[in-house]
């Protein structure tokens, strides 16, 4: 019997959560807080989100763990829609000078993931965060 094609759709939406809690507690401290990176509020980190410094439109940089994508909480990302400036503000400071420069330059770049890399990149983000959550159990 043939395996069932799973739709591509529902291989991004399993990236896209598996990446979000990687995003979050990659930068939760011990007893799993994190800081959002526009307004430094401190929540535990099934309370923020993973905020997106370019769309999540870029595929680019949708999964793009360096600079692009940082904590943020629900005012901040959604009823504020990211905070754009200040989010690159904070880019520049934490990866270095002009990295927010770089990221938006980047976001023009056009970048298909074969649904075998989105797979891995799934399996990839969720090992991170099972070894992050056992950290901080």
């Amino acid at each position: 019997m043939a395996k069932k094609k799973v739709k591509r759709k529902t291989l991004v939406k399993k990236l896209d959560i598996a990446f979000s809690k990687y995003i979050r507690w990659r930068d939760a401290d011990t007893d799993g807080y994190v800081k959002c990176s526009t307004c430094e509020a401190i929540k535990p980190v099934d309370k923020m989100q993973c905020g997106h410094f370019m769309s999540r439109r870029y595929h680019s940089l949708r999964w793009h763990k360096y600079g692009n994508c940082n904590p943020q909480c629900y005012g901040c990302n959604i009823m504020d829609q990211g905070r754009q400036y200040v989010h690159s503000k904070y880019i520049d400071k934490r990866y270095g000078e002009g990295t927010a420069d770089e990221l938006l330059k980047r976001s023009k770049e056009k970048r298909k993931y074969t649904n075998e890399e989105l797979i891995q990149l799934t399996k990839y983000y969720n090992s991170k965060v099972n070894e992050y959550t056992n950290k901080h159990s």
